[in-house]
């Protein structure tokens, strides 16, 4: 017979991912973008000026 569940030994996995952090939809191809154009540089060059 089976003790407490206090007293039942579980192993965790830590390589299991439960939820992504980022989900499809969040990224440029579930935007409709091309998942290779980074406008990184672009939008750093759109700053508006009360940003600095």
């Amino acid at each position: 017979m089976w003790g407490p569940d206090d007293e039942r030994r579980v192993d965790f996995l830590d390589d299991l991912e439960i939820l992504p952090d980022t989900t499809g939809d969040e990224r440029a191809l579930g935007w409709g973008d091309d998942p290779d154009d980074d406008s990184t540089a672009r939008l750093l060059d759109e700053r508006p000026p009360h940003w600095d």
